[in-house]
């Protein structure tokens, strides 16, 4: 029973394909997705897929990457689509210095005005941080709200940083990659009661697949290297991650 916490079913690499992936999913006993938003459109796109079953979820959310032109009237919008009963998180959202697409100050405007939204509706945050781990970890220390560090590169050390201020880490593909020293650290040093899983498909397609199209059954391989680095039962570490996941997001 594995609980997939971050796809992209709703990209242009897997959306009309989507029931052949969700059904290899289940064969692979992954029984919880959630389809993650980055704009206006694939947030829509998330909140349509999570209406078309029931064990599939959606967050809502303009990422760093996507806020370029973001207006007061766009985060009307995912405040609008936060509040479905399918949503169960506003995400992704962060900061990303790796590309010099959007200035940071936008950046940082945009980040803020979102947590603010998900902090009125009660609901956790999905973030997406790249080459800002500690301006973000400034700005969610200020905020003091909980949520969810994505695709988590970062140290072990700040990993432990934002496990104190009340965010879960979630790990994908790299952990699997054979000379990932960093992300190997972390599954190894994070107790498994703060650690999700996710494939953040179609990207980062974990070993042995990698140069592959990555789909949300792969989160298999993820919990296999997990439970490989921490000397568990691969069944433990899918009974625990998905008790994590539905706690985060409100999931009974």
């Amino acid at each position: 029973m594995y609980f997939n916490t971050h796809t992209h079913l709703n990209s242009e690499e897997l959306y009309e394909n989507r029931d052949m992936y969700i059904k290899n999913a289940l064969e692979n006993k992954v029984t919880n997705i959630v389809v993650a938003g980055y704009d206006l459109n694939s947030s829509k796109r998330a909140v349509e897929i999570a209406h078309e079953y029931p064990f599939v979820y959606a967050t809502v959310g303009i990422s760093p990457n996507d806020c370029l032109n973001t207006t007061d009237a766009d985060l009307k919008v995912i405040e609008e689509l936060l509040q479905d009963s399918r949503v169960v998180a506003l995400g992704e959202i962060g900061l990303d210095y790796y590309w010099d697409d959007v200035p940071r100050d936008q950046q940082k405007d945009i980040f803020i005005k979102q947590i603010e939204i998900a902090k009125i509706h009660g609901k956790p945050i999905v973030i997406h941080a790249r080459d800002a781990y500690e301006e973000t970890y400034d700005i969610l220390k200020q905020a003091a709200h909980r949520g969810i560090m994505h695709c988590y590169s970062g140290s072990a050390q700040m990993a432990k940083r934002y496990i104190e201020i009340g965010f879960e880490i979630s790990l994908a593909g790299p952990v699997t990659f054979k000379n990932a020293k960093v992300p190997k650290d972390v599954a190894t040093q994070i107790g498994i009661d703060h650690l999700m899983i996710e494939t953040d498909c179609p990207y980062l397609t974990p070993h042995p697949f990698r140069g592959k199209l990555n789909e949300p059954a792969n989160v298999v391989y993820i919990a296999q290297e997990i439970a490989k680095l921490k000397n568990m039962e691969i069944e433990d570490v899918a009974r625990i991650t998905t008790f994590n996941a539905k706690k985060l997001f409100g999931i009974k």
